[in-house]
């Protein structure tokens, strides 16, 4: 880092630039940025240098623009390593950590550790929700990073979820629909715009009918986005199917939640005709493919996009690599054609990880892109290392051999918030151990309940 006299400005020099996931890199470029905007993307030699308050020498690194993750749980890092092995939904399982087990002080620790370990891996924004998101939210933005977030929203009792009893309770969905409005009174656009709030309407099967009539009349009334957990299941099929007479999708549509203004998450066991009602709502699909293969399942991408959907790309729960995310998307969808073909290649999964997520976040024009008049959400990524050598081009190495951990330094909102790898608002060894003593506490309650 060289230091210069001057204003508000900071300048990356000589750096390799991946502007998005279409247009040509510059191997040799130069980004300026001016208060929380990027001012200038450019060659190196192409025009002089400004006067800066900080400079980066950019070599040897790539820079990117900041990755969207449209859906994740930050504090659901409580189970990581183990929920994995245990098949779907271990939150619903006897002796596992739920959400209503969760002190709000253990929902702080964890979301903290969740948001650090998210933006140290170069997500700029993250799309959170789980429980006491009104002490979170802050907690997380706190760190400088980009929060979109909602308790979970739901009628059903969670706390007989896990012993097969599943009762709908009015007082509890209106509790929790009236905390989310009540997150969007007081957060949406602060923390200098870095805060939004959305309906997380937890799934159909956790939402009764008219519970969800409910929300899609809160999302006319307020205009905000609808995010959900969609066909994530065989158990969630059934229910509704059991329940209503039709598929997750084909119920969302009938009660008009099924649009341009819902992220879904997970759109796994569909049909064809599913498949093409969500591609023609224009559904913004939020794809998790580590999660689902770790599960055994597989999401029929090609198809949705195929259909018109917006393929977004997320973490979900337990780990936060969304360069990690961009590889398995890719590996998966070409599974699912049997062939490797332009159009489903590196660019494309930058694109889903970048511009397709921010348009799920109705942040299209601000954010997606290292272009001139978009925030300055920018990842610079250490490609000096054996791993990216050689280095013939760049988004194929950061896809095919990349991992978050190479990430060196990140800016959001025009700020340094993470340097030479470490975090610069918090304290990293803290938010550790305070969230190593939350999921042990939390692990332990659990196994009491059951014994």
């Amino acid at each position: 880092m060289i230091e210069t006299e001057t204003d508000d400005t900071l300048v990356i020099e000589g750096v390799h630039i991946v502007p998005d996931g279409g247009q040509p890199a510059i191997p040799k470029g130069r980004i300026v940025v001016q208060g929380d905007l990027i001012s200038r993307v450019e060659p190196v030699g192409e025009a002089p240098a400004p006067t800066a308050e900080r400079v980066f020498d950019g070599t040897g690194l790539i820079a990117l623009p900041g990755l969207v993750n449209v859906h994740t749980h930050a504090i659901l890092t409580m189970v990581r390593g183990v929920a994995e092995d245990m098949g779907f939904a271990p939150a619903y399982t006897p002796g596992v950590p739920q959400g209503h087990m969760v002190t709000p002080e253990e929902a702080v620790a964890l979301a903290r550790l969740g948001a650090l370990e998210a933006m140290k891996f170069g997500s700029t924004l993250i799309g959170d929700t789980y429980v006491h998101q009104d002490l979170t939210v802050p907690a997380m933005a706190d760190l400088g990073l980009r929060v979109w977030s909602s308790g979970r929203v739901h009628d059903v009792d969670f706390s007989g979820v896990s012993k097969g009893r599943w009762k709908y309770d009015t007082d509890i969905g209106r509790r929790t629909l009236d905390a989310c409005l009540a997150l969007h009174q007081q957060f949406h656009g602060t923390a200098d715009g870095r805060i939004g709030v959305q309906i997380a309407a937890h799934a159909p099967d956790t939402c009764s009918t008219d519970f969800l009539k409910e929300i899609r009349e809160a999302r006319d009334t307020t205009g905000l986005t609808v995010t959900t957990h969609l066909s994530q299941s065989k158990i969630e099929v059934a229910r509704i199917q059991e329940r209503d007479g039709m598929s997750p999708p084909e119920l969302l549509d009938s009660l008009g939640l099924l649009s341009d203004q819902l992220i879904a998450a997970h759109c796994i066991h569909l049909g064809e005709t599913d498949i093409n009602r969500i591609g023609n709502a224009g559904v913004h699909v939020a794809h998790i493919p580590k999660g689902n293969a770790t599960g055994g399942t597989i999401a029929p991408t090609r198809k949705l996009t195929e259909a018109g959907a917006n393929l977004c790309l997320c973490t979900d729960n337990m780990h936060a690599d969304m360069i990690e995310v961009m590889r398995w998307a890719l590996a998966m969808g070409r599974v699912q054609t049997e062939t490797v073909e332009d159009g489903w290649d590196p660019g494309e999964m930058l694109t889903m990880a970048t511009r397709n997520g921010a348009r799920a976040m109705g942040l299209q024009d601000q954010l997606g892109a290292l272009e001139p008049g978009r925030k300055a959400d920018i990842v610079l990524v250490d490609a000096a290392q054996p791993h990216f050598t050689p280095l013939l081009d760049a988004l194929g190495a950061i896809t095919h051999v990349g991992h978050g951990r190479d990430v060196k330094h990140v800016i959001i909102n025009g700020e340094v918030v993470v340097e030479n790898h470490r975090a610069l608002r918090v304290d990293e060894e803290m938010v550790m151990q305070e969230a190593q003593a939350a999921a042990e506490a939390l692990w332990q309650r659990a196994r009491d309940e059951v014994s």
